[in-house]
């Protein structure tokens, strides 16, 4: 029975080595915090294709949605091509389109799925800051909706969160609480 016991613990003790031995090689392969840019090993940036993206603006009257074609330089990755997207719309137009976002929205956080559906996490300007009414409310959704699945084929709904958290609406008029999917009715 002793030898069972001392046997168990040596076992325990060589696990507990082995951990600590993989764990201090990844970690000794990390750059310092406090290193400088000078100093630091050379990253290999993703890479980035340039891409026609279409991101959907309010017109001028704020009656529907429409087109705005950008050329953007995007990351292979679904979540970064999302990502970028998403802040080109943020960013709002380079024509005379209205914004759907408030200017100061940040997005904080933004993942997909193997169903396809992106999570869409805002700081709480989006909702703050919103103008108000259903129908601004609708544009700022499908803005976001729209311009997400119709430009990245592995989203096909989205779900807006506000500061990580679900929400009912976005400013008290639409509910949010499930995805959207792509509205065609809205663009012209």
């Amino acid at each position: 029975m002793r030898l069972r016991h001392q046997s168990l613990i040596a076992a325990v003790i060589i696990f507990i080595l082995a951990v600590l031995l993989i764990y201090s090689n990844r970690t000794a392969n990390l750059p310092d915090a406090e290193t400088n840019a000078e100093t630091a090993p050379h990253r290999v940036a993703p890479k980035a294709t340039k891409a026609k993206i279409h991101l959907y603006f309010a017109n001028e009257e704020c009656s529907y949605l429409t087109a705005e074609d950008r050329g953007l330089a995007l990351p292979d990755n679904v979540v970064g091509r999302a990502k970028q997207i998403v802040n080109a719309l943020i960013d709002g137009p380079e024509t005379l389109l209205t914004p759907t976002i408030p200017k100061q929205t940040k997005l904080l956080a933004l993942y997909v799925t193997e169903q396809g559906i992106a999570y869409a996490n805002f700081n709480r300007t989006i909702s703050d800051q919103h103008p108000g009414g259903s129908f601004s409310e609708l544009l700022t959704i499908f803005s976001i909706v729209n311009t997400l699945c119709l430009n990245i084929s592995d989203i096909n709904a989205v779900k807006i969160l506000i500061e990580g958290h679900e929400v009912k609406t976005l400013a008290g008029h639409v509910d949010i609480q499930m995805p959207f999917q792509p509205n065609l009715l809205m663009v012209k």
